[in-house]
């Protein structure tokens, strides 16, 4: 067995396991932590397949931003996860039959597979030889597609501000600060001087 046959099945048998004790895992934090490993896992296997980019991005923002963000939550939360479990059985049958349909289709994907035979022309055509795959990756979104990422990230843009503007809420039993105010106050207005006799408090 090759070093790639190897940290293959290792990659994958590892993203497999930890994908499942995600689901099967009692304690929600145990769950994040075993998240966090399968997409250690996939990251391995974008690697493996020449994706260092996508592997880094994967690493980047859902192992050091969302799956973090996760266990916080799932750790500062006073969740009542007794009652969250005895959701989990009332709803457990409908779950079962949403998976066993779920692996159906992939069973009806899988057993129609075949790999192309221009597969392999198609990859080269869009990765040169010679170009790195994060050098290829940035031609084709910041030249031959930049108009459609700009127009990407102003849509993304315009969600964020909508649900800043939806969600903010004027309360007036809250002081909030003014810098203008703080900038243009009279300093001979804002002191006041006390002369203070031995003895005398204010």
């Amino acid at each position: 067995m090759t070093v790639f046959a190897f940290a293959f099945y290792l990659f994958a048998i590892s993203a497999v396991v930890a994908a499942l004790m995600v689901v099967v895992a009692r304690n929600p934090v145990h769950s994040v932590l075993w998240l966090i490993l399968t997409f250690l896992s996939a990251s391995g296997l974008f690697v493996l397949m020449g994706a260092e980019f996508v592997a880094m991005l994967l690493m980047i923002v859902y192992v050091g931003a969302v799956a973090v963000l996760f266990l916080f939550v799932v750790m500062m939360l006073d969740v009542d996860f007794a009652r969250l479990k005895g959701e989990m059985a009332r709803y457990m049958p409908l779950g079962l039959l949403i998976g066993v349909v779920i692996l159906m289709q992939v069973g009806i994907v899988v057993g129609a597979w075949q790999p192309s035979d221009a597969a392999a022309g198609l990859r080269v055509a869009v990765t040169p030889d010679g170009i790195p795959n994060t050098e290829a990756l940035g031609l084709l979104i910041y030249d031959r597609y930049i108009v459609l990422f700009q127009l990407a990230g102003l849509v993304l843009l315009v969600a964020m501000i909508g649900a800043i503007v939806l969600t903010l809420r004027h309360r007036k039993d809250i002081k909030r600060q003014n810098v203008l105010q703080q900038m243009w106050r009279d300093p001979a207005k804002a002191l006041e001087l006390h002369d203070v006799k031995p003895g005398q408090g204010l």
